[in-house]
């Protein structure tokens, strides 16, 4: 019998890790990796990996895969779910074994009476049920956080995406600014020998084209480090870019459109971290539930068996603890400020949710103007360059003139990339705000499974 409940125990197996085997692990990790394509033709339905050039989307699958936040949440949710075993076990019965001594007996009597015992508790008032319960409001919870912190390495991984879109954008169109500068240098340096100019306009000239030059290396120095942003939000080392074409086309036109009322109840309804709050505050519920539960006493049933010479003595007995001087009071007060502490807590999230929704919205709002404004001031640059082109052409005005067109339509660009970067992170917050995408009128957020054939989605509208 003994034997028979060994063998059916789990045993250990150690699992270490070792910082090498895992660095190791980290710098070999590729975005075209074959584990990701076998994963997501599986799983998502993606059969063309991977792609010719990466935009947001595709760069989110990849970062979903290989986030070790996610792998962190994943295993936050996995302790939590273990819980419902352990909630969910029932009490085992005891069996015990005792030898009395007859002290009195006579001479040729054995003095020694062997008993067995045998203890059988039941849980009362549906305690088990209740432990259940709790077990998997937390484990929803923990569940959600998963999606929760999918959003987050998605706001993450899209924020380098823009970063790196504004800085290699600005590095270019700073150098041809630059050169412009240098071109038109030449001509102000020869005006000021012939004295057509002053010292101080050939001065002003030549400050202006050093800031240009700073501004072009600081913009490439941002771009290594945006670089380096982007493969820390992926999960991979900054070597596993190279060599991969990045588009940013999905960035160059924000979507004009600002989220309706509906949009707006929806994110204060359905926001992963809004629904984890809600199963927070039940497994709260369930708790004081079980804490009043434990007023009523749980039995003990139990069974003896002695012989005595050779007659068999069988025993029956109950036991139960008399709940006279504490009825379970300070635990049920406990769970009742717990619940009360987590409905607040909820309704300070959903505030905040509102305020980030409202500021968002306001802030996406501003930004999306800005750039029309930045696109009418460039459309008009671009007109009078055409014309100040076609007029050197004809002769009607000089190369210093054409440049000074060519000049201003440059820093009309770098204006339009700031504006448009400004307008991209604004509506990147806006849809951290929504926890859904502007660009698509209906998005699943994948997030790879704990085990495998185990998929969480959520459909985001």
């Amino acid at each position: 019998m003994l034997g028979l409940l060994v063998s059916g125990c789990i045993h250990y197996q150690p699992h270490p890790i070792s910082a090498e085997a895992t660095l190791e692990d980290f710098e070999a990790r590729r975005l075209d990796a074959p584990e990701i394509r076998s994963f997501l033709g599986e799983q998502v339905g993606v059969e063309d990996w991977p792609p010719a050039s990466w935009d947001l989307g595709s760069l989110t699958l990849a970062a979903l895969f290989f986030s070790p936040d996610l792998d962190v949440a994943r295993a936050r949710w996995g302790v939590v779910e273990a819980g419902t075993i352990t909630a969910g076990a029932r009490p085992n019965p005891s069996l015990g074994a005792s030898v009395g001594y007859n002290s009195s007996s006579g001479a040729g009597i054995n003095p020694w009476i062997p008993e067995v015992l045998l203890g059988l508790p039941i849980e009362t008032a549906g305690k088990r049920g209740i432990r259940i319960a709790e077990a998997r409001s937390l484990s929803e919870a923990a569940r959600l956080d998963v999606l929760d912190t999918a959003w987050a390495v998605r706001s993450r991984l899209r924020l380098a995406y823009v970063e790196l879109f504004r800085a290699q954008s600005l590095a270019t169109v700073l150098l041809d600014l630059n050169d412009l500068q240098a071109r038109s240098l030449v001509v102000l340096e020869a005006q000021f020998e012939a004295g057509v100019i002053s010292a101080n306009e050939l001065t002003q000239a030549r400050i202006e084209t050093g800031r240009t030059r700073l501004a072009a290396l600081e913009a490439a120095r941002e771009r290594d480090r945006a670089r380096v942003e982007l493969a820390a939000a992926l999960g991979v080392p900054t070597a596993a870019l190279d060599g991969v074409d990045l588009s940013f086309d999905d960035l160059g036109n924000p979507a004009t459109e600002v989220p309706t009322d509906e949009m707006r109840r929806q994110a204060l309804v359905h926001r992963a971290d809004i629904m984890s709050a809600l199963a927070v505050y039940e497994s709260t519920q369930v708790a004081l539930q079980l804490e009043i539960a434990k007023q009523y006493p749980d039995i003990d049933i139990g069974a003896g068996y002695q012989l005595d010479q050779v007659d068999s003595k069988w025993t029956l007995g109950i036991g139960l603890t008399l709940p006279m001087f504490n009825r379970n009071q300070g635990p049920i007060a406990e769970a009742e400020a717990a619940r009360e502490k987590a409905a607040a807590s909820f309704l300070a999230l959903q505030l905040r949710v509102l305020a980030e929704v409202d500021g968002a919205v306001a802030s996406y709002r501003g930004a999306i103007e800005t750039a029309a404004a930045v696109d009418e001031m460039l459309a008009e640059l671009e007109q009078r360059e055409a014309a100040a082109r076609t007029a050197y052409r004809l002769g009607a005005t000089s190369k210093l003139e054409l440049l000074g067109a060519e000049i201003e339509i440059a820093a009309g660009r770098v204006a339009r990339i700031e504006t448009l970067a400004s307008a991209q992170r604004a509506a990147g917050d806006l849809e951290n705000a929504l926890q859904s995408p502007l660009d698509a009128s209906e998005w699943v957020l994948v997030t790879p499974a704990r085990r495998a054939g185990e998929m969480e989605t959520t459909n985001e509208e």
